[in-house]
């Protein structure tokens, strides 16, 4: 798994949030949100795996909202971070966070109605194994995300500290295919790439953000869209 390191490193586990979803990063942060919720909400008393839960964006926006969940991840550094936010938003007694690897999930067969995973597929040396792991632990929803090929982001993605794994639409595909998922829907977004809108001030940002949302919704918008929403189920 790349960024194994990094994400382990404390002063990346603090500054994450503010680097990533602050200014115009507040829009990526409602996008995803957004797109979670469309892919498995209503989620009150569903049982939900959140891996790679990182700073626990999702995970305590979910338990806000009824979810059971647990918030695995790597780095015990983000576990921390994550801890902290749940208890900010006050589902801190309600949310489980454990330190564990995604390609070795200590959980039973089918234990969680939904099991997400947001900013993971990109990391991921062996996607195929770790999408057939996710699989085998849920009895319903899979959503996560992925970075596309053909997107702005190729541009830059050797400037990444860890590089980033790029997919093809087919590609996607053929992994959801091969873990014995089927596909329930897709959505593409962000013309424009992340590093461009952290970049900017919240008012600049909804400027640009209709333009793209524009140019999203034209014929050759899915194409060149940078980041995919994958919404599956077993």
């Amino acid at each position: 798994m790349k960024g194994q390191e990094w994400y382990q490193a404390t002063d990346i586990a603090q500054e994450y949030d503010d680097k990533r979803f602050s200014q115009g990063g507040r829009l990526i942060d409602r996008r995803e949100k957004e797109a979670v919720l469309d892919a498995i909400g209503p989620v009150e008393d569903k049982k939900i795996l959140e891996i790679a839960c990182g700073t626990g964006r999702f995970t305590a926006m979910l338990a806000e909202r009824g979810a059971d969940i647990v918030g695995l991840d790597i780095s015990a550094e983000m576990l921390g971070e994550a801890r902290t936010k749940a208890d900010a938003a006050g589902v801190g007694e309600t949310v489980e966070f454990m330190r564990g690897d995604a390609g070795r999930l200590p959980f039973e067969d089918d234990e969680f109605d939904a099991v997400i995973a947001m900013r993971f597929f990109h990391l991921a040396d062996t996607p195929a194994e770790y999408l057939a792991e996710i699989k085998r632990v849920s009895n319903g929803d899979v959503m996560f995300d992925t970075f596309k090929n053909t997107s702005t982001r190729s541009i830059y993605n050797w400037a990444l500290p860890m590089g980033s794994r790029l997919y093809s639409r087919s590609e996607v595909r053929s992994l959801i295919k091969g873990a014995a998922l089927e596909l329930v829907g897709d959505s593409h977004d962000f013309v424009l790439p992340y590093g461009f809108y952290r970049s900017l001030p919240n008012s600049l940002a909804n400027v640009f953000r209709r333009i793209d949302t524009t140019i999203g919704k034209s014929p050759i918008g899915d194409s060149i869209a940078s980041v995919s929403y994958w919404h599956a189920t077993v």
